[in-house]
């Protein structure tokens, strides 16, 4: 009797997103521990270089299985909100982006953190994901 063990996912798009961002979202959360408690331990050379690349992982990966997503999505509709979504995302993150930066020149306004930036696009991204799905129910 052979066992087989099942992704939870009922979609390829899902089991993408469960197996290759969720990891490098927790991978992310370590590294941002690390920055946030120990800045006198700064990595350099090749370790800079990779925590770089984990860092910034999670947004090309979730960016580039959005775009594989979409090369195989059949139903229109479900592309359309899908896009519409990103589209408020992008567009909410350079908003507050931009404002942030701004404030940073002409004000003594702190530093955002690339974390910062990364988590406000997912939050943004999944409420913008929730409402058009419920406009549209």
């Amino acid at each position: 009797m052979k066992v087989c063990v099942g992704s939870p996912a009922r979609y390829r798009f899902e089991d993408r997103f469960l197996f290759f961002i969720v990891p490098l979202f927790v991978l992310t959360g370590i590294l941002d521990i690390w920055g946030f408690h120990y800045h006198h331990l700064h990595p350099a050379g090749a370790l800079a270089v990779l925590c770089a690349a984990v860092q910034s992982s999670p947004i090309i990966g979730f960016i580039v299985i959005i775009g594989l997503y979409l090369a195989e999505e059949k139903d229109e509709f479900q592309k359309s909100v899908l896009v519409q979504s990103m589209l408020w995302a992008i567009g909410a993150t350079l908003a507050v982006t931009t404002f942030w930066g701004s404030m940073e020149k002409f004000s003594q306004a702190p530093h955002m953190d690339i974390a910062s930036v990364q988590f406000l696009f997912f939050l943004v991204y999944i409420v913008a994901l929730a409402a058009n799905r419920w406009r549209y129910r």
